[in-house]
């Protein structure tokens, strides 16, 4: 199974719309071990990358209803999250998993989404903004990463070109630039399928 992790420097960040364009990109099937937060129909991260995507969605291990972090959300809910559950599921072809939030987020108050990334040995990929305050943001998840072990496969940016920020990135955290996702007037599956394949090669996240 060839499995690829997406997680970012921070939320609200437009992780899950580079999920759903790396999903669709590979070809791969795409799996949130953890949704913390739904609008008021229910739908979560995994519907959104399901329309953008067009490739199967697999069912989160956990879907919380509160939208926090999910150690927090849970302990809302009342639900306790299991360790041993958040194992990456086994499909035919590659996967996609994406954490909830930053690098550091708390999965329980014993485990964080680092420590889960290291467990799963899998390549990670940070997803960026590139607005005022990336380069700390990025370089800091990197070490964190880094520091558990974690294989970074690089760096994808989200926004408007800001190329001494990414070009500092790249450099100082000693990762690839795989590309940078702009935002987009219109979001849907075909502009989104353009603009991966615009500024990004899929080979090499394979």
């Amino acid at each position: 199974m060839s499995a690829i992790i997406v997680t970012g420097t921070d939320t609200e960040i437009g992780k899950t719309v580079f999920s759903a364009a790396l999903t669709g990109a590979l070809g791969a099937s795409y799996w949130k071990p953890v949704q913390a937060g739904t609008d008021e129909e229910g739908h979560g991260d995994a519907e959104t990358v399901s329309a953008l995507s067009g490739r199967p969605v697999l069912p989160s291990a956990y879907r919380l209803k509160t939208p926090c972090s999910p150690h927090l959300a849970a302990e809302i809910d009342g639900v306790t999250i299991e360790i041993d559950r958040l194992v990456l599921p086994q499909v035919d072809g590659p996967l996609v998993a994406e954490g909830a939030g930053g690098v550091l987020v708390p999965v329980t108050r014993q485990l964080l989404f680092a420590d889960l990334f290291a467990r799963w040995g899998r390549p990670v990929v940070l997803v960026a903004r590139t607005g005022l305050g990336t380069i700390n943001h990025s370089l800091l998840s990197i070490e964190a990463l880094r520091a558990r072990g974690v294989d970074v496969l690089g760096v994808a940016f989200v926004g408007d070109a800001v190329e001494d920020s990414e070009a500092t990135i790249a450099a100082i955290g000693g990762v690839k630039r795989l590309g940078r996702l702009p935002r987009l007037a219109t979001l849907n599956r075909e502009t989104l399928t353009e603009a991966f394949a615009a500024h990004f090669r899929s080979e090499d996240f394979r």
